[in-house]
């Protein structure tokens, strides 16, 4: 019998791609792949030089971990990719967001959302807008 923990937690990872995502599009220089992605959020915390409390908070991702494939090859985020989030349906109609996958100070991009590795989270900010 296996681990039923994580039985449960691939189901529930596949629940939430079918019924809570999006697709958007993660770009690293001229290679890009299609993702379902739930989108998240994540407050950070820093003192700055002066001691400080400085508050950022980024637009996270959440994707399946075995669909992050690019140019035929299993990866991970790194900071300075792109992800572009169409939005086509609800106003502002026609825009493409476009996120710089990144983190605050010495935090990493990204990190891994379960005990099981089945799901990135993925930290970005808002670096522009386009007109589709």
């Amino acid at each position: 019998m296996g681990d039923l923990l994580e039985q449960g937690a691939t189901w529930l990872e596949d629940q939430r791609t079918h019924h809570m995502s999006r697709t958007v599009t993660y770009q690293r220089g001229a290679d890009s792949v299609e993702l379902a992605a739930t989108i998240g959020r994540t407050e950070f915390e820093q003192a700055d030089e002066y001691g400080v409390i400085q508050r950022t908070e980024s637009r996270d991702f959440l994707v399946k971990t075995a669909d992050l494939v690019l140019n035929g090859e299993p990866t991970l985020p790194k900071a300075g990719d792109h992800i572009r989030e169409s939005v086509a349906d609800t106003p502002p109609r026609g825009r493409v967001f476009v996120y710089e996958v990144m983190a605050p100070g010495k935090e990493p991009p990204w990190r891994y959302s379960d005990p099981y590795r089945n799901t990135l989270r993925i930290h970005t900010k808002h670096v522009r807008t386009e007109e589709s």
